[in-house]
């Protein structure tokens, strides 16, 4: 039998960068999994997270938070 292969946890920044890499569409799939050390599948979720989850981003107000009293 083979040992068990310990999980690989990659940083929000890591995905952030190769998601928006596969969003730019320069490379393909395979090329920034090969590139970042990820499989091509997992380049494709974090581009559909990317996509689903952009909007979210300008959610927020701007200017002060209100202070708690």
């Amino acid at each position: 039998m083979m040992p068990k292969q310990k999980r690989t946890t990659h940083s929000p920044e890591l995905k952030a960068k190769v998601a928006l890499e596969a969003v730019r569409g320069l490379k393909t799939a395979t090329e920034i999994a090969q590139e970042y050390g990820v499989h091509p599948v997992q380049v494709s979720q974090w581009k559909k997270a990317l996509l689903e989850d952009s909007s979210t981003l300008f959610d927020q107000k701007r200017g002060p938070k209100p202070k708690a009293e």
